[in-house]
């Protein structure tokens, strides 16, 4: 009996050596969230693809503390309060121990706080508006789980105002579509303007899916307007450009980032030529890491051109920027990764940028106004709208040091 139970104490002492570590290599599950289909699908897709990329490429090097990336992709379909049901199912089925996505501002602000509730990290590496990375922060919280890869809208509204002031635009018209996001960003745009002392001759709302922009093109035309300033998305800003093509009125059009968007450019054609808009990320290959990253992305997902560039290299460095904290915190614990992506002590090489303290407890923005450039779309391409931009392209914008 005796020899029977040294037997049995042996072999669980072996089924317990052998099980040890196939526990410690269980993979490190990442939720990925973003609108795959409709509308908004060329950012979510762009971006999805890119953490795709960066994912594999960190895996194919031994992953993050000897554990492999998974990534539990969820389609948010552009949608409050599917956003939010992905939130939880994330959280609470899949145990993901961060997110990374979210496109649309309105999803993001419905679902992120599930996240914030859970101490979980969460990285929107696409949605931009401003109160996004404020939503959570101190004196009314502790800590804030909520961090971003992307230019966040009080940056891209000063730089659509400055540039509409600087090349002597007086009467200015701003079209924003109906969403937190859009109007979040003509709040931002108004506000700018008026501390200049500027009051715009028009400002008028459209809604998703509205194709025919008349309305308000002959309200801002009646109005004298000499220049548009436009926040919305790839299609219905396309409609903007279609609608002073129809009119036979042509003046200049400033948007928001998304006119970056290949539904733009497919909806608007050659409409669309000469729209500018601020951009963190111009598809070119002037330096090795882009040109790995773009190889890399057109080749796993047979194209010559990313939908929404901008998105897939926001996303593809978040994967980085997530993996670097993990390997700091030495841990997945939420509270030890937003720790470690506070005051990350490595520098991390993106494609956007080198990410040289790109957070703070204070500051959860990886983006700086320094760091943008003014794209514009030129037959079916976005490239740089300055030339001065278009020669410093190999020169990696850092992020201007904030304080604690």
């Amino acid at each position: 009996m005796r020899s029977s139970l040294t037997a049995l104490a042996a072999a669980l002492a072996c089924a317990t050596a052998f099980a040890a570590p196939a526990l410690a290599a269980d993979p490190i599950k990442i939720g990925v969230t973003g609108p795959y289909t409709g509308g908004s699908s060329s950012m979510g897709v762009s971006m999805r693809d890119g953490v795709r990329l960066a994912a594999e490429e960190i895996n194919k090097n031994g992953g993050v503390l000897g554990r492999q990336i998974q990534l539990v992709e969820r389609d948010d379909e552009a949608k409050n309060e599917v956003g939010a049901q992905v939130a939880q199912e994330l959280i609470n089925k899949e145990k993901v121990v961060a997110t990374l996505g979210f496109i649309n501002t309105g999803v993001a602000l419905a679902a992120q706080r599930f996240y914030q509730e859970a101490e979980i990290p969460v990285i929107n590496n696409v949605a931009t508006g401003t109160i996004i990375t404020n939503q959570f922060n101190p004196p009314d919280y502790d800590n804030n789980y909520v961090f971003r890869t992307s230019a966040y809208d009080v940056l891209q509204a000063g730089m659509m105002a400055d540039e509409a002031i600087a090349q002597g635009f007086k009467k200015i018209a701003i079209l924003a579509d109906s969403t937190n996001y859009g109007q979040l960003g003509r709040e931002d745009l108004e506000k700018y303007f008026k501390a200049k002392g500027i009051k715009p001759v028009a400002v008028e709302k459209f809604n998703i899916k509205d194709v025919d922009m008349t309305p308000q093109l002959l309200k801002s035309q009646q109005a004298g307007a000499d220049v548009i300033l436009a926040y919305g998305i790839g299609p219905e800003l396309a409609q903007i450009a279609n609608g002073m093509a129809k009119l036979g009125w042509k003046v200049p059009m400033i948007t928001s980032w998304p006119a970056s968007m290949q539904s733009f450019i497919d909806i608007a054609g050659t409409n669309g030529n000469g729209v500018i808009m601020p951009q963190t990320f111009i598809e070119d290959k002037t330096l090795p890491k882009r040109k790995s990253f773009l190889d890399g992305y057109y080749a796993a997902f047979k194209v010559n051109k990313i939908p929404t560039p901008v998105a897939g290299a926001q996303g593809y460095d978040s994967v980085y920027l997530l993996a670097a904290a993990i390997k700091q915190a030495g841990s997945t614990d939420g509270a030890k990764v937003r720790a470690a992506l506070e005051d990350l002590n490595t520098k991390v090489e993106g494609v956007v940028t080198t990410y040289d303290k790109p957070f703070t407890a204070k500051d959860h923005n990886a983006i700086s106004r320094n760091m943008v450039v003014f794209g514009k779309v030129q037959d079916g391409k976005i490239v740089y709208a300055k030339d001065e931009d278009a020669k410093n392209a190999g020169v990696v914008r850092v992020k201007e040091k904030a304080s604690n």
